[in-house]
């Protein structure tokens, strides 16, 4: 009985479900519109990782990294954390997630391909999608994405920016967004030759990217706490109260 009592004072803290901060974690952004800046160093995920930093107590070092290199270090383990990932079949196989906000993707098509649907634009054989290396969408803008990139009609780019030059260039006809991107989306020159279509499809979950062979699973449950309490207390709407507009971030950070 003396040795159960010592062998349970001795258990880790965590135990109890909290965060393990018996090491440095690490956790990676990549650049894509209102998540993440690298030119002015904010964004919602950038919000997200200090508040989960603050309220883990853990030393987690952040960087930032293509998004198609986050997948391989996660999966590898030798990355812990990302964040606004989706899943898929693939991606469950060796990430976990905890989710935090949910929202649907569009096609953003010049208005000289003369289309006025998803299904006309992956009729149109002369017509190319720009998307960002690694990255999968909802339902219906994955099919388009595999439908096209099997006719060699997908150009690649490791982030959101050259997309857009390559878009105004008519180098590609359209590419995916999503509500971090309006603001690029709002700018003159974009607006005056572009319009928005929609996939008919359900809002899809994003969240914070955990790796499978780095963090136990007692682990990732624990950080999935600091995410729901996040959400259960405001926090996640009042960062994304931040970015949008009252409305638009209750439709978000409330699903």
């Amino acid at each position: 009985m003396l040795s159960l009592l010592l062998l349970e004072a001795s258990a880790p803290v965590f135990a109890a479900g909290k965060p393990d901060c018996s090491r440095p974690l690490s956790l990676a952004l990549h650049e894509h519109g209102l998540l993440y800046s690298g030119e002015t160093g904010e964004g919602i995920d950038k919000d997200i990782a200090d508040e989960l930093i603050r309220r883990s107590g853990c030393k987690v070092s952040v960087t930032v990294i293509p998004r198609a290199r986050i997948w391989q270090l996660i999966e590898s383990g030798n990355l812990d954390f990302s964040l606004s990932g989706i899943t898929n079949e693939s991606r469950d196989r060796f990430a976990a997630f905890a989710w935090y906000f949910s929202n649907k993707y569009y096609l953003l098509v010049r208005k000289d391909a003369n289309v006025k649907t998803v299904l006309q634009f992956e009729a149109g054989a002369s017509l190319k999608l720009g998307v960002i290396r690694s990255f999968r969408y909802s339902p219906g803008g994955n099919r388009l994405v595999d439908t096209l990139n099997a006719q060699d009609r997908v150009s690649y780019s490791t982030n959101l920016e050259p997309l857009y030059q390559v878009l105004l260039e008519n180098r590609v006809q359209a590419m995916i967004i999503e509500p971090f991107d309006y603001p690029a989306i709002e700018r003159a020159t974009i607006r005056a030759e572009t319009s928005i279509l929609e996939f008919d499809d359900a809002p899809v979950p994003h969240g914070l990217i955990m790796s499978k062979k780095s963090l136990t699973p007692d682990q990732q449950e624990a950080w999935r706490g600091l995410i729901n309490g996040m959400r259960a207390d405001g926090t996640v709407q009042r960062i994304f109260e931040k970015y949008f507009a009252p409305e638009l971030a209750r439709t978000l950070s409330q699903f």
